[in-house]
């Protein structure tokens, strides 16, 4: 395998639900083990290695501690790509959702209205939930991860939309002052 194996490095499961209590105690442990002020006093050898060994854990610790990093790695650990460049096909369904929350967006900046943005954001909290638990049924209950895959591309596109509104809100809230 090329890939580092997250769950091994911090023993846990390889599945998409992770114990985060767990995930966060493991990745303290390595840490301590090989922390590099640990190895200060060590040969260049020695230092390195520690260097390299507490960046996989942090690698290791980012990609499991997010559903969607979780998610494709899974996915691709399982030899199945998620071709996020390559493969922007979605679901009609789904891509007129992004259309009637594009609209809805620039209908809020527009009228500076926060609780057009505040229920926009739910729906697509509610909707990232929702994929989320799909994700999970597909990998950890029917391990289709050509499924799963396909579901990372749709998480992919609502986090990077729900960025997009946290970012809106943002500047309604805190609008830039005119520069003189």
């Amino acid at each position: 395998m090329s890939h580092p194996d997250h769950f091994a490095l911090f023993a846990l499961p390889a599945r998409f639900a992770v114990d985060e209590a767990a995930l966060e105690g493991a990745h303290k442990a390595v840490q301590a083990k090989v922390h590099p002020d640990r190895f200060a006093s060590g040969t260049a050898a020695e230092r390195r290695v520690a260097m390299q060994w507490a960046a996989r854990a942090n690698e290791g610790y980012r990609t499991l501690k997010s559903p969607l990093a979780r998610a494709a790695y899974l996915c691709e650990r399982a030899g199945v790509p998620i071709e996020a460049h390559s493969n922007t096909s979605m679901p009609g369904a789904f891509l007129v959702q992004q259309l009637e929350w594009r609209e809805s967006l620039d209908e809020a900046r527009r009228a500076a209205d926060q609780r057009q943005l505040a229920a926009l954001y739910e729906t697509m909290a509610a909707e990232r939930a929702r994929v989320i638990g799909e994700i999970a049924d597909a990998i950890d209950r029917h391990a289709d991860y050509a499924a799963a895959a396909k579901l990372v591309r749709q998480l992919m596109f609502i986090e990077k939309f729900g960025e997009e509104a946290r970012a809106a809100a943002e500047e309604l809230a805190h609008p830039r002052e005119a520069s003189a």
